[in-house]
């Protein structure tokens, strides 16, 4: 019996012992599997991971391709262009709105200001500040127009036959001494329609004073003025409402009847103005142009 008992042990003992290298060689199996596809995930994470990262680095290395070197644009000129800090309240500028078309090398700052001529620019020294920043190689673009025509403000109002060329011809030379370029643009257009529907252009001798003044000047000249009204023109009175402030009764307590601005620009209208600047500017020869990033949003 001994005999007996002692085969059956044995018996039992292998077949335990098959048993755990049966299992031990499927967890083997298991885990290798296993492994293989954590590895193989992990492999595809990675391989996404740097795809996505070539992309990143191959739109940064679009973006920043074609420019030398970091440069500053500096803008001069009146509410129509200036940044508006309060974002509650729907009126921008377009100079506030330039920097979504054009390079991160480019840096922007925005000098224009509400209310301001070419006269009040130069008598608060706004001017004598923007100098003192200016550095050789940068770009300077200069618009006024609309309150240097307010006759009835002797704080702003400079005539288009002498005051108004005298102060574009001394922003010339000052940027010209500096090292930097200058360009001079006409105000944009006023939305101002007759009842027949046709638009009015109410700064015409002020657009040529600044185009001769350019071109005595030997600077380059973009005609905003011309583009932005023939673009409103084309638009019709109706459609052009879209580009302006329109404020509805009881939202702002500064109006309370709420408010229609046919001279200063909503974002859209901003955004439509400067995307106007930078298609002229790029049909020019211009150094400027070549920082322009995109011509749409």
């Amino acid at each position: 019996m001994l005999r007996y008992s002692l085969v059956s042990v044995v018996a039992a003992t292998s077949t335990f012992t098959l048993a755990e290298l049966q299992s031990e060689t499927v967890l083997q199996h298991t885990h290798a599997a296993q492994s293989s596809k954590s590895k193989l995930a992990s492999s595809n994470a990675h391989e996404r991971t740097e795809q996505s990262a070539s992309k990143v680095d191959g739109e940064a290395h679009r973006k920043t391709l074609p420019y030398k070197k970091p440069v500053t644009l500096h803008l001069v000129g009146d509410s129509t262009m200036s940044d508006k800090p309060l974002l509650s309240y729907p009126e921008r500028g377009w100079g506030q709105l330039l920097p979504e078309f054009m390079s991160p090398n480019l840096t922007i700052k925005n000098h224009a200001a509400n209310g301001r001529s070419t006269k009040r620019f130069v008598d608060e020294g706004r001017w004598q500040v923007l100098l003192s920043e200016l550095s050789e190689g940068d770009f300077v673009v200069i618009q006024f127009g609309h309150n240097d025509q307010k006759q009835s403000d002797p704080a702003r109002y400079a005539d288009p036959q002498n005051a108004y060329p005298a102060y574009l011809n001394q922003f010339v030379r000052d940027v010209d001494a500096k090292g930097a370029s200058v360009i001079i643009a006409s105000s944009i257009c006023r939305r101002h329609f007759s009842e027949d529907g046709v638009l009015k252009r109410t700064l015409l001798t002020y657009a040529d004073a600044a185009k001769k003044v350019a071109a005595q000047s030997n600077v380059p000249f973009i005609p905003m003025n011309a583009l932005t009204c023939d673009f409103l023109a084309q638009e019709g009175e109706p459609k052009s409402n879209h580009y302006f402030i329109k404020v509805p009764a009881d939202l702002y307590t500064r109006y309370p009847d709420g408010k229609t601005d046919d001279t200063h620009l909503n974002v859209v209208g901003a955004a439509k103005m400067a995307q106007i600047f930078v298609r002229a500017l790029k049909a020019t020869a211009h150094p400027l142009a070549d920082y322009v990033y995109r011509d749409t949003l």
